[in-house]
């Protein structure tokens, strides 16, 4: 066998050098700071006993093989959760892809075209930069919540030929925060733009069921698209992509990633339409969710903790800790209190803005976050 390329080795002798070499944990041990699993949903056994249930009702086999939905892999229950997450959303249609990766990759590598514009956040996601990468669009990021800086560019590119795309998110997912969103509203109204917004980490967190923030705000209907995910507070996997039925049709046609791909099991599925039903049926663990994030804040700021921390309304809240080094050896003594808290190194994020991620879930109690910060606060101290 060949010697491994030198050009690859070289890379990861660089991450082992700046001690950023990624592994694969295998599981996960302490208390749950770390997960997206805001609701506890993922740890449901009701959600996993009424989703095999409703496979026996439909008479679908549990795990049988498919294909891609544009072959044999469209079966029932598909029509069904997209109906249902359709009408929770308050959109006209709802489009379920296999991942929030491949429901931004497929949005933005197809519908922005090559006469167009996309105006993003400078911290969006990796998949909706790796989609625009992919587009024939031309891309310009905008200082990170930004509305002046963004309007900078609505100014520069409101001659253009084509659309202009304004694309964000309403929970980031490492700092936690989120964008003015009245004045992107304004703006987009103003500059004839259209508005598309992940919100991955704000689905069963904001709204009177968990529906996010677009909507808690009503303000939903005046975006072009939302991408929401159920790897998060639904606890299960996939994604969606809500807007108009046209929007829909032309991503079925045109997106890759939706069309040379298998679809989801029928199980994974009924587990996302559970996952809807529970969130109508049972507003318990989003009211302790709210509660905890409240009490992580009061918390914080008794201890003095609040400069360390991002400003975050949301189930993410970042501890900045500049240096790879330093902030492992914070994560790993965290650790070693019983306390599953991960460190989040450059180049995921950038040089000097090293962070713990810290996230919060309705099934954490009051003593286990106030333990946690104050072991924080001893370490950082």
């Amino acid at each position: 066998m060949k010697s491994f390329p030198k050009a690859l080795q070289s890379k990861l002798d660089q991450r082992l050098s700046n001690q950023s070499l990624r592994s694969l944990p295998l599981t996960r041990k302490g208390v749950d700071f770390a997960s997206n699993d805001y609701l506890g949903f993922a740890q449901s056994e009701l959600i996993f006993n009424h989703a095999h249930q409703l496979l026996i009702d439909a008479n679908i086999k549990v795990n049988g093989a498919t294909g891609s939905r544009l072959l044999s892999g469209n079966h029932s229950l598909y029509q069904q959760a997209e109906a249902v997450m359709a009408q929770f959303h308050q959109s006209e249609a709802a489009l379920i892809f296999n991942s929030g990766y491949d429901a931004n990759v497929g949005f933005f590598s197809s519908v922005p075209q090559r006469q167009d514009i996309i105006l993003f956040d400078e911290l969006c996601h990796a998949s909706i930069r790796d989609g625009i990468q992919m587009s024939k669009a031309k891309s310009y990021k905008f200082i990170h919540n930004d509305s002046e800086d963004l309007e900078r560019l609505l100014v520069k590119f409101s001659g253009v030929e084509g659309e202009i795309y304004i694309a964000t998110e309403s929970v980031f997912s490492m700092d936690g925060d989120t964008p003015e969103i009245e004045n992107l509203i304004a703006l987009s109204e103003q500059y004839s733009a259209r508005l598309v917004v992940d919100e991955a980490h704000a689905v069963g967190v904001f709204g009177t069921q968990g529906q996010g923030l677009f909507q808690e705000l009503n303000q939903h209907d005046k975006v072009f698209a939302r991408i929401v995910t159920f790897g998060k507070g639904l606890g299960c996997h996939g994604a969606a992509v809500l807007g108009s039925q046209l929007l829909k049709d032309y991503l079925v046609n045109f997106a890759r990633s939706f069309i040379y791909t298998t679809g989801l099991s029928p199980h994974s599925v009924a587990t996302i339409l559970v996952a809807y039903q529970q969130l109508v049926m049972e507003s318990t663990a989003l009211e302790q969710l709210r509660h905890n994030i409240q009490y992580f804040n009061q918390q914080k700021n008794l201890l003095s903790l609040k400069p360390l921390f991002v400003r975050s309304i949301s189930a993410i809240q970042s501890a900045i800790i500049p240096g790879n080094e330093k902030v492992k050896a914070c994560a790993l003594a965290l650790q070693d209190k019983g306390f599953d808290v991960k460190p989040i190194l450059s180049p995921t994020v950038p040089e000097g803005q090293e962070r713990l991620r810290i996230c919060i879930h309705s099934y954490n109690s009051e003593a286990e976050i106030a333990t946690l910060l104050e072991l924080l606060s001893g370490f950082v101290f």
